[in-house]
């Protein structure tokens, strides 16, 4: 153990490029502005480079699969890359949701917790949540 790297009653810190606290754990700003500050993709090794930071955080994103829906025909092999306007919007949306992402908290016990089941024609997605 490298008594540099350890850090012994602390209230936050970073760990892995996440913001580790008592209340919870959230993205590093670096993390979000990295991805706020891509340009639309024009290629396909840009939109998988997209794609990898996104699964970095994919976590804090709710329903990624289905935010991401609109990529998937442009990653068949043979399929020219056209970015249209599903691919445009899908874009925005995952930006947008970035601007105020979540913070994630381990559950309180005693307190209920809440299923959340979404079924779309792609993409299954469950969340457990509590308030």
């Amino acid at each position: 153990m490298n008594p540099l790297k350890c850090a012994f009653v602390v209230t936050s810190g970073k760990f892995l490029g996440f913001i580790v606290r008592q209340r919870g754990i959230k993205i590093e700003q670096a993390k979000i502005d990295a991805i706020l500050k891509i340009p639309e993709p024009r290629n396909i090794h840009e939109l998988k480079s997209l794609q990898g930071k996104l699964a970095y955080i994919r976590r804090f994103i709710s329903n990624l699969a289905g935010r991401c829906q609109p990529f998937s025909h442009l990653m068949k092999k043979g399929v020219p890359f056209e970015w249209d306007e599903s691919c445009k919007k899908a874009f925005e949306n995952i930006k947008s949701y970035l601007m105020k992402p979540p913070v994630l908290a381990a559950p309180i016990p005693g307190r209920p917790l809440t299923l959340y089941i979404t079924a779309q024609e792609c993409s299954v997605g469950a969340l457990l949540a509590q308030d």
